[in-house]
């Protein structure tokens, strides 16, 4: 069999021989997300969550200084962690336990720059007040729903608007079927209204 591929540099030819045996590997890392084989995204949110924190401890002088504002704290925390935590998500279908991981994971940071404990017993919105920010769910949704009217206002013969529509056929495993993406799209839509 013979694989083409071309770059700036030119066209290359690759001959690949028929009863090669070819390495498939579980997990694979592409661009900072990490894929793996049976499509579930739970690896992918765990990798942005890590991302979060390696952002959050750069930003640590800044988030723990108290003689900058609460809401700029929180402002910076929207620009630089969320965006890092939340990036790509929108167009994964997350699981319920990766949405709870997330929001879990972010109010440990929100925690931090608050300088209060979990001990304490102050409830999240409260503090997510404090800072000026939306609950991390809410803002997901949001996302999901721009991703998805991005994706509605591509052409008809557009490969990502083919990807929506693909219904997959052939017998299915026992038990429920993993959620997909646009289903949670519809139910984002039915709490957005």
């Amino acid at each position: 069999m013979l694989c083409e591929s071309s770059n700036w540099y030119g066209t290359h030819k690759i001959d690949i021989v028929v009863n090669a045996n070819l390495e498939l590997p579980d997990k694979f890392c592409h661009l900072g997300d990490t894929l793996i084989v049976d499509g579930d995204a739970h690896a992918a949110v765990e990798t942005r969550i890590r991302s979060g924190w390696n952002k959050f401890r750069q930003l640590v002088p800044l988030l723990n200084n108290k003689d900058i504002s609460l809401i700029v704290r929180g402002r910076l925390h929207s620009r630089c962690m969320r965006s890092s935590i939340l990036h790509g998500n929108e167009t994964r279908p997350i699981r319920k336990e990766s949405e709870v991981a997330l929001q879990q994971e972010e109010m440990r940071m929100v925690r931090w720059m608050c300088g209060i404990k979990l001990q304490d017993r102050i409830p999240s919105k409260g503090l997510r007040g404090r800072l000026g920010l939306d609950d991390t769910i809410l803002v997901l949704q949001q996302k999901r729903l721009q991703w998805y009217e991005h994706v509605l206002c591509k052409e008809d013969n557009d490969w990502v608007k083919k990807c929506v529509k693909y219904a997959v056929e052939g017998a299915s495993a026992r038990g429920r079927p993993k959620k997909t993406w646009r289903e949670i799209v519809v139910k984002d839509c039915q709490v957005c209204n």
